[in-house]
Parts: structure tokens; sequence; C-alpha cells
């Protein structure tokens, strides 16, 4: 390792820290009530689905709040444990920093820059993609005079702080941007205005056959059916759909077409009656027994949608729908058709529909902006964590004692140490 900064010493992962394995478990071993939370790499980063051991282990098969982890194993990465008292898994480590080496908040934060690095260098497997603990030991690292590295990670602490915060608020965007796009259409449609039943300007409803189908969308010389979730979250998902059989011809009226206004017939509560206008056309996709074809006049198709969408819209929908389970409602063609729809003059409902269409376009711009914005604080981090790692972010100190004289201290102490048997440690 070539031109480090000054004070800086080339120095190996295992100079500056131990790595110590959990415990290997078996199924059968893992229990949902016991007296120790087990730490495992499906709940490394959420603190989810928990398991349970009633194993005494040894002291270092424990770990507690303040200890760095690092997932090798399916999961990358590190953190900084809060969670108390938990045994941890042997898919992840548990580091034991050497303090007069390293500070704990700068190695986690080289896990942090260094982990693709380390996927890509060493990591093996197919299934589930691994580093062995010799690779990582022998991982070359840039060590930096302590007083540098505390002021390194102030001032990473500080940056990465920021641009924390801003991710948050960009996180609450998504929720604010459905609020209002919401309160939009409930305005829309608030007005004194006469109302019709919505099955007058249906000239028609269509829909397609209940099969059993491959679960893939279908090749382009293939034929398919949409699942009602191709018709569930405001725009047409092609890709939601299934392969119809090959010995199987649908019926070339329930071809779906661009300008299809399309709604779900059976959904979860939340999302029967879910209604979508097709507005590319998919050529090899057909209707479902579920998702039905609503044949309305192209002037009439919008209005329609956008109420079916609204609050009013939705309650209606759903103060008809049918059935006992939850996971699944169903509104029938009737109970469709008998709604009340507001029907203001053409010319009116045009105009609206228009300023429904240009505040959402406006909207989802605001996301696409917030999309990006998080993206570029994500390069930042990155950008900060590199800096620090090349000796740029702050500036290095003359008066700071080399980190050579520390790490060739520790060398000559481990060299000179007895080579004893090591026991094994009952947990308090």
């Amino acid at each position: 390792m070539s031109n480090l900064p000054e004070g800086w010493a080339d120095a190996r992962l295992h100079d500056v820290c131990e790595l110590i394995n959990g415990r290997a478990y078996k199924q059968d071993e893992l229990l949902d009530k016991g007296r120790y939370p087990v730490l495992r790499v499906g709940n490394f980063f959420s603190n989810r689905h928990w398991y349970y051991s009633d194993l005494d282990l040894d002291r270092d098969k424990y770990c507690d709040s303040g200890d760095l982890l690092y997932a090798w194993s399916a999961s990358f990465g590190p953190r900084i444990w809060d969670g108390g008292k938990v045994i941890f898994h042997y898919h992840i480590w548990k580091t034991r920093p050497v303090d007069a080496l390293i500070e704990k908040r700068f190695l986690y934060h080289w896990f942090e820059w260094d982990k693709e690095n380390i996927k890509s260098d060493h990591g093996t497997g197919s299934t589930m993609i691994h580093v062995t603990k010799g690779d990582m030991e022998a991982r070359r690292f840039a060590l930096p005079p302590l007083p540098e590295q505390r002021r390194i990670v102030a001032k990473m602490d500080s940056l990465i702080g920021k641009s924390k915060r801003a991710r948050d608020h960009l996180e609450h965007i998504p929720r604010l941007v459905e609020k209002y796009k919401q309160a939009i259409v409930a305005a829309a449609f608030r007005g004194n205005w006469p109302s019709i039943q919505v099955g007058e300007i249906i000239r028609a409803v269509v829909g397609g056959k209940n099969l059993r189908c491959e679960e893939r969308p279908p090749l382009e010389h293939e034929r398919g059916v949409v699942k009602v979730s191709a018709v569930s979250w405001g725009a047409f998902d092609a890709q939601a759909s299934k392969t119809l059989p090959i010995s199987f011809t649908p019926p070339e009226n329930t071809r779906i077409g661009a300008g299809d206004l399309l709604i779900s017939r059976a959904n979860t509560l939340e999302l029967v009656g879910a209604v979508v206008i097709v507005a590319e056309d998919p050529s090899n996709l057909f209707l479902s027994d579920k998702v039905l074809r609503l044949d309305v006049k192209d002037d009439d198709k919008p209005w329609l949608m956008w109420f079916l969408r609204s609050p009013d819209g939705r309650a209606a929908i759903e103060a008809s729908a049918t059935g006992n389970q939850l996971s699944m409602r169903n509104l029938s063609q009737s109970a469709l058709r008998a709604i009340e729809l507001p029907w203001p003059p053409a010319e009116e409902r045009r105009q609206i529909v228009s300023k429904i269409e240009t505040a959402f376009r406006w909207i989802d711009r605001l996301t696409t902006d917030a999309t990006s914005a998080r993206k570029l604080i994500d390069h930042l981090d990155q950008a900060v964590l590199a800096k620090a790692f090349k000796g740029e972010l702050v500036p290095q100190d003359p008066s700071d004692e080399p980190a050579s004289v520390p790490l060739e201290r520790i060398r000559t102490e481990r060299a000179a140490a007895p080579k004893g048997k090591r026991g094994r440690t009952k947990a308090a």
C-alpha cells in the first residue's frame, strides 16, 4: 500500500481487531421462546422475527449494546449493536478492536465504505455469498494515527448525520404525495351536481376465463392473462401477468389494448375496484375472470376512473363489496352499476379531469426529483467515506504519533506473548 498520507501505516485487519464468530445452530435448537434472543443474518438489520435459545455459551458468543458486528454471509455489512444482550449467529462476527490502534467508529465506517469491495474481492458461493475469516483478517488497511481517526470520525459523523436527516425527510415524501393526491381528487368531486348511476354509461362489461397458468409473464410469442396486481397501483403493469396454456385460445374480445378501462372485481377491501386506463398496447395480454373491461365512451373513461379512485368512489366500492374473508372481497357487476356518479356538464367534466391530471404530473415530477435527490445523497455519503480513507477529509497533524509506532509495539507484544491454550469461559 503506497502513497499513504503522512503518519499513516500499512496494516492488515487482524492487526487492528479480532473477529469472533458466533454460534452455529441447528434448526431444532432455535426456539420460539427462551432465555436468550438469537441474532441471525435475517434480522441483523431489522431486529424482526426473533428466535431464542436456552443454551449457556462462552462469553464470546454473546454481544451487547455498543459491540461492533459484521454480517459476513448473505447480508453483508457492519452494525453497531444497540439491542441489548443477545447470542449472535455463526454468520456474524463480533469485532474486538485494539484500543491502542483504532477507534471503533472509525472501523465501523471503514467496514461500511469497503463492504462492496470486500464482497467482490473475496465473496464465494453461488446461492449464499460469504467471505472467509482468513480473507477478511488479511485485508489491507490504511491506518491513520489515533488522534486523526477521532477527527475523521467526528467529521464523518457530522456530515453523514446531515445527509441522514435529509434522507429521513425525503422518505416522508411518498406518504405526503399520496395524501396530497387524495386531497386533490376529493376536492375535484365536491360540487352541487346531479348524479347518475355508473351503469348508465357502461355499455358492456367483458371478462376472461379462470385457468391454470404458468406463474410468469408471457414471452413475446406467447399469450398471457393479467393478475389483479396489474391494475392495483395506479398504472397498468403488463409484467403482473401469467402465461396461458398453449392449448387455450382466448376470445379476441378479451384482448387488452391501449385505452381500455380495466377494473379489478376481486381483491382485498382496500384494492377491490382498483381501476386504470391502459396507456400502451400490450398486444399479447388478455382479461382474466377478476380483471374486467368496462366498455365506456372514450370521453367518459377519465371521469369514471378518477371518481372511482376518489374518497367518495372508494367508499362506495368498499360499501358495495361482499365477502367474509378480509383477504378477498368481490364487487359484482350489479353493485358497480348501482354506484352513484356525479355528472356535471361534459365541458366541466373535461376541465376537472384536465386539472387533476396536470396536478398529478407536477406531483409525480416532485416524486422523481426526490428519488434522484436520495440517490445523490447516497453518492455523497460514499464520497465522504472515500475522502476519509484517502486522508483527504481532515488535515494531518505533524504532532500526532505516527500509526506505525503503536502498530509495531502491538506486533512485538503479540510475538512475545506465550501461545497458551484457550479455555472455554461460561457466561456469567
